[in-house]
């Protein structure tokens, strides 16, 4: 794509006008979100109200009452020989404007849907981009994505030392309850197959992944690469965390406020289809946290191991790294509940 969207550059500066301008609770975003009515809570961690004024439980995973919103703006819509590509910009809190892409594969009626949510730092370039789109709408596959809370686009209005680490209890928490909002819109369209729903998230993302399995039953499977987790060792030694900046979450008081949000602690309890990838090179995440997070894979979880860039970047370019969510989902909704999981593989 030499040319894509004319308006994406000013897409961020839209929202924020039409929130001041509107107050309203439109149909989509007062649907229920189904809750798991014994969803965790942050435990440890303080009941923080949203930053840009909107009241918002950080301590609860689950949004049991949904958030006040805007009614969604398609911005642009741009028609390519094997898809579509829709950028929408919605928003559920001040000064926080998020843009929405939806690819759809041409020809298909009511595509299966696989979320996609790649980790910090991360940005929006990947879902404008045609081979991205090609692979992802292969078979017949529809593609919504965006980037997390505190990234990219919708990192602003921050001093400096407060980032996606040292604010990690608001930036996953807020980005689960993204995904739950971003469901809740997808409900209002009548051009997707809402019964078969699941979620691709890399890094922070496929954190936030799980934790959005444990909380919201519309996802019916999800594919993680190299989630975030194991946080007393993660905090320790990802080569994210700048060395000087490492003493301060490695405190007990930090590790406290982030417990309940860790892979380690929510995987047991998943009882849908999980899909685990590691690529063993990759250092963002410990080999020390990678081992720990394997360990605790609920008995229907599967996981592949990447030895090799070589290895993982022929998967990533056939685009055999999304077979596996797009197995799941090409099932029935009943044979999704009923399946049992695979064996482990490793390449």
């Amino acid at each position: 794509m030499k040319q894509f969207f004319p308006l994406i550059r000013n897409a961020s500066l839209i929202i924020p006008v039409v929130f001041c301008a509107v107050s309203c609770q439109d149909g989509w975003a007062q649907r229920t979100t189904i809750p798991d009515s014994s969803a965790p809570t942050t435990q440890g961690a303080s009941p923080l109200q949203s930053h840009g004024g909107s009241d918002e439980d950080l301590a609860s995973l689950s949004l049991r009452i949904p958030l006040k919103s805007i009614p969604p703006l398609v911005a642009d819509t741009a028609e390519y020989p094997d898809f579509t590509l829709q950028l929408i910009q919605v928003g559920w809190r001040r000064d926080d404007p998020i843009d929405l892409y939806v690819i759809k594969p041409k020809n298909v009626e009511k595509p299966p849907v696989v979320l996609y949510l790649y980790g910090y730092p991360s940005e929006t370039d990947r879902f404008r981009n045609d081979e991205f789109c090609r692979l992802v709408t292969k078979s017949g596959f529809a593609a919504v994505g965006f980037v997390a809370a505190m990234d990219g686009h919708r990192y602003h209005d921050r001093p400096m030392r407060q980032w996606f680490v040292s604010e990690l209890q608001e930036a996953v928490v807020k980005s689960v309850h993204d995904v739950q909002m971003v469901l809740n819109y997808l409900s209002t369209r009548s051009d997707l197959d809402l019964n078969r729903i699941g979620m691709f998230g890399q890094g922070s993302g496929g954190t936030i992944a799980i934790l959005v399995a444990s909380v919201d039953p519309r996802i019916k499977a999800i594919n993680v690469l190299d989630p975030w987790g194991n946080w007393p060792e993660w905090m320790a030694k990802s080569t994210l965390i700048p060395e000087d900046e490492r003493p301060d979450y490695t405190t007990a008081p930090f590790l406290d406020q982030v417990a309940a949000l860790d892979p380690v602690q929510v995987l047991p309890r998943l009882t849908l289809p999980i899909h685990l990838q590691d690529t063993l090179y990759e250092k963002e995440t410990p080999r020390v946290s990678k081992d720990r997070i394997e360990s605790v894979m609920p008995g229907r979880g599967t996981v592949t191991r990447y030895a090799t860039s070589e290895e993982f970047n022929e998967d990533l370019a056939e685009g055999k790294l999304l077979n596996w969510i797009k197995g799941q989902l090409q099932s029935t909704p009943a044979s999704l509940r009923n399946q049992v999981g695979g064996k482990e593989s490793s390449h």
